[in-house]
């Protein structure tokens, strides 16, 4: 059935599921002397829901969420400030992705590597859903 719609399906609320994952940045992250003066990596992994549905019939560009532009604009926002706690840096990035109209719910989890002497990391995960307004 490519290139049809499905009758079944016709009145459905669908979203899709961008996912980024391990998008490994530098920032200044934490509130200790060292951690104020040196950049550390972290990684940033992100879920966006949008519906995608006009995307999927049409096969364009134009009708698809910029995921690319939304990803610069994390960088940018990442690499060009500083932070005390992981947790202000992944509500930042969330609310610049909830800036998007298009998005409908999101969640980022910004991990931050090496953080503890015998942990791989520790993480923290936000998310928030769009208000239905109407």
């Amino acid at each position: 059935m490519s290139g049809q719609t499905d009758p079944r399906h016709a009145g459905a609320a669908a979203t899709s599921t961008i996912r980024v994952k391990n998008l490994r940045l530098r920032t200044f992250i934490g509130f200790n002397e060292d951690e104020r003066t040196k950049r550390q990596d972290v990684v940033i992994n992100l879920g966006l829901d949008y519906d995608a549905r006009c995307a999927a019939r049409s096969d364009q560009p134009a009708d698809a969420l910029d995921y690319k532009h939304i990803t610069k604009s994390i960088i940018a926002l990442v690499e060009d400030n500083r932070f005390l706690l992981l947790e202000r840096l992944a509500q930042d990035i969330l609310d610049l992705i909830l800036a998007d109209p298009a998005v409908i719910e999101a969640f980022v989890e910004v991990d931050k590597p090496h953080a503890l002497r015998f942990a791989d990391s520790v993480s923290v995960t936000v998310q928030a859903r769009r208000e239905q307004t109407g």
